[in-house]
């Protein structure tokens, strides 16, 4: 049954008045809604610049599901609040709202993670270099703190393996660990047992490698390979005449060991006969280096050595040669022999010859004076002196030394001038009777002022040259 009753204008009235004012609060709550959605959100393009920062819009995060970001772009689900401070946009081409950490976020996370190592790691520090307070705390406590123990360090020793359980371990993997005593047998073996002429170089020059260390060359000697080097000084093939002076001479060098046992095999004939007769160049070379090995701080292999007529050999060889390189070796040889002669003279003047000892009275050793044979006790050094005089006057050494000087070589020019001032106790009338000599000294004085002139320029005072030049300079005046 259908009711219908009568409004009054005043009753309708009222109701539209009341429908407004709820449709007018439901506008204002909507409003508000949608300002505070759209006032959190700036919309960007894919790859843009522009961000939006979540700020206090988002303060009621506890009714809401917290979101952690990352600092990585990550998508935001519907309903999820993130952190203040925390970056969010819009993405264009999937439509859904993508969050990471901000500035601020990033670089405090940063922090977080340095410190959590740090505490991990107290001995380490971020910082790689130390202040020098730092570095004068951690020395102190270094020296302050104590040495290890004997048992710690037993300890410690006890890691280390002897070298017989190393070779053991080497022997497993067919490796062969061997000292220089055992290369030298094996090399020598390997050279009485081959024929080979190519096989023998290959181990003289291993030999010669090997000698440069003084307890190898005696080792050498005591498993007769210096007889073995003495016969290839005979042999057929000029190759193993060379390779085995360059090995003897490497040997002798500076080892009066070698040197007795040299004189000892008749050394000292083998290479005076080496170079007194033909051969080619590279040998005389070789065997020059030997002699010159043999003869140094050995007085009574000088004596020998002058005796056998060692300067005419040596004068012979000089003037074969044309090229320069020889002749140089020799007169640099020559000054040695004359300024050692020298210094035994100044010595044997201030000692007694008692006090001398058993060694200066002529017996095979480097350290003896001469031999007993030729000289007596009390006059050792002057006989010694006077053959090295009659040697040079006898190979005419005042006439060949100059020769240098005729060399565009500086460093040739040097040692003639060196060892021409040397021979100025024995030569000083040659050289005033020697024709062009001052005509040659007064043309390289004027060559050398000039360059030294170039050196004072580049600001070097004592050069080279200077040197030269004052060599020069004194030669001149002795020959006055």
């Amino acid at each position: 049954m259908w009711v219908v009753s009568s409004v009054s204008p005043g009753r309708s009235s009222h109701l539209l008045t009341v429908a407004f004012l709820i449709l007018l609060r439901s506008y204002q709550i909507v409003q508000g809604h949608v300002e505070k959605s759209s006032s959190a959100l700036i919309v960007v393009e894919e790859g843009g610049d522009e961000e939006a920062t979540v700020g206090d819009e988002f303060s009621d995060e506890e009714d809401l599901e917290v979101f952690q970001p990352t600092d990585h772009w990550q998508t935001l689900k519907p309903g999820q609040a993130v952190p203040r401070g925390s970056h969010v946009r819009l993405n264009l081409q999937t439509g859904h709202r993508e969050v990471r950490l901000g500035v601020e976020q990033m670089r405090g996370e940063e922090q977080r993670r340095g410190e959590e190592q740090r505490r991990d790691r107290p001995h380490e520090t971020s910082q790689s270099y130390w202040s020098a307070e730092e570095l004068k705390l951690k020395l102190k406590k270094m020296k302050d703190s104590s040495p290890r123990s004997g048992a710690a360090y037993q300890q410690d020793q006890n890691k280390f393996r002897s070298i017989e359980d190393l070779r053991k371990d080497l022997a497993t993997l067919n490796l062969l660990v061997e000292t220089d005593f055992q290369i030298i047998k094996r090399l020598l073996d390997q050279l009485n047992r081959t024929s080979s002429t190519k096989q023998r170089l290959q181990i003289l020059l291993e030999l010669e490698y090997l000698v440069h260390q003084v307890d190898n060359a005696q080792t050498l000697c005591s498993m007769g390979g210096l007889q073995l080097l003495l016969g290839g000084l005979n042999s057929s093939d000029f190759r193993l005449q060379d390779r085995s002076a360059f090995v003897l001479g490497s040997a002798l060098a500076s080892n009066p060991t070698v040197q007795v046992e040299a004189m000892e095999r008749g050394g000292l004939q083998k290479l005076l006969t080496l170079l007194g007769t033909q051969r080619p160049l590279s040998v005389k070379k070789k065997a020059l280096f030997a002699l010159a090995s043999l003869l140094r701080h050995f007085p009574f292999a000088q004596s020998h050595f002058l005796s056998h007529g060692g300067l005419q050999v040596l004068s012979e060889v000089f003037r074969e040669d044309q090229g320069g390189s020889v002749r140089v070796r020799i007169v640099t040889l020559l000054y040695d022999l004359i300024t050692e002669e020298e210094l035994h003279s100044k010595v044997s003047t201030d000692e007694s010859p008692d006090r001398l000892g058993p060694r200066s009275k002529g017996s095979l050793d480097p350290h003896s004076k001469g031999s007993p044979d030729q000289c007596s006790k009390g006059s050792l050094d002057q006989c010694s002196k006077g053959s090295l005089r009659a040697g040079l006057q006898e190979g005419r050494w005042c006439s060949l030394v100059p020769e240098l000087l005729d060399s565009a070589e500086h460093d040739w020019r040097e040692k003639g001038l060196q060892t021409m001032l040397a021979m100025v106790p024995v030569c000083l009338d040659q050289y005033r009777r020697h024709g062009s000599l001052p005509v040659s000294l007064g043309s390289l004085k004027a060559q050398y002022r000039d360059l030294v002139h170039q050196e004072q320029a580049l600001g070097d005072d004592e050069g080279y040259f200077r040197e030269i030049l004052d060599l020069l300079h004194t030669l001149e005046l002795k020959m006055k």
